[in-house]
């Protein structure tokens, strides 16, 4: 039983990496989307950030060297990924059930941090794990696991709430959207129940990690613990194969679209990718636009849509 739930939890965990990494690299692969170039960018020089300016405003600019200000994205980006910061100022409302929900996912995700960093220093060095540091380890997880466990199980149920009750979302909440809710709330609520549940000879988040690394089947682990570790590992392979998974999209929307402003000339890699761009044969339903499959972007782009539209 042990061992199945071991290969369970590693299959999870290799579908998660594999899936994520395969949709990052098809995101990556993607057609240039048109950027949004709306100043100021946030790694703009913070002088001409101030005043919504860019590095436009700069004589001769073009033939300048630019200068990225990469701490002007930084604050943007940590408020933004830890505490949903346009979320809580466009939709208070939805924000306190969200921020609950995704800060509850991030104290798990820190707690099978700490666990692998204590397991590990169990097995290489017991010793140092035996004192002081493995007791601040062994506090700092069981924290973050309980409090993030209880915030996202609370957080998906204010969301499934709002999904089944509010007219306003009826129009963007599909059957997978409620099913990944209760997904959620089923997995972690199974989780936390049977590690509360145990008993005194179930094994600890500890021992289980440590079982976990070393492949060590003789640990006894209960029915309640069992269904909870084998729900979680299946949501875990589960999240990137749907679009949940836009905690990778989300990083290709700042930084390819709403944020790229390089300049085609300085960059030859835009260059080459924009000529083959040019080589598509879009169909497009806007007749005068004349992309009807056969013409090219290059066709299209150099003819004027207006000459004949009256005809």
């Amino acid at each position: 039983m042990t061992a199945s739930i071991y290969g369970i939890i590693y299959a999870g965990v290799l579908v998660f990496v594999v899936a994520s990494v395969l949709r990052a690299v098809r995101y990556a692969k993607l057609p240039a989307h048109l950027r949004w170039e709306l100043y100021p960018v946030p790694h703009e020089e913070a002088e001409r950030a101030r005043h919504g300016g860019s590095y436009f405003e700069v004589p001769d600019w073009w033939t300048k060297p630019r200068k990225v200000n990469f701490a002007g994205e930084l604050k943007v980006m940590i408020p933004e990924m830890l505490f949903l910061k346009a979320l809580r100022e466009f939709n208070r409302k939805l924000w306190y059930r969200s921020f609950v929900f995704h800060f509850g996912l991030y104290l798990l995700a820190g707690t099978i941090a700490l666990l692998a960093v204590a397991a590990l220093g169990t097995i290489l060095l017991p010793s140092l794990l035996a004192g002081f540091v493995g007791a601040v380890l062994h506090t700092l997880y069981t924290a973050t696991g309980l409090c993030g466990a209880v915030m996202a199980i609370i957080g998906a149920a204010g969301l499934l709430h709002d999904r089944l009750s509010d007219p306003n979302l009826k129009n963007y909440t599909a059957p997978g959207d409620i099913f990944n809710l209760a997904f959620f709330i089923a997995a972690l609520g199974a989780l936390a129940a049977g590690y509360l549940l145990r008993g005194p000879g179930g094994p600890g988040a500890l021992a289980l990690a440590c079982g976990l690394l070393r492949f060590d089947t003789a640990i006894p682990v209960p029915g309640v613990l069992s269904a909870g570790l084998v729900l979680g590992a299946l949501l875990v392979g589960y999240i990137p194969l749907t679009h949940m998974s836009h905690f990778i999209a989300k990083y290709f929307l700042y930084h390819n679209i709403r944020w790229d402003d390089l300049p085609t000339a300085q960059s030859a890699e835009i260059q080459r990718r924009f000529a083959g761009y040019l080589t598509f044969r879009p169909t497009w339903a806007a007749r005068h636009i004349g992309a009807d499959g056969a013409r090219t972007w290059a066709d299209i782009a150099a003819t004027n849509p207006s000459v004949g539209a009256g005809k």
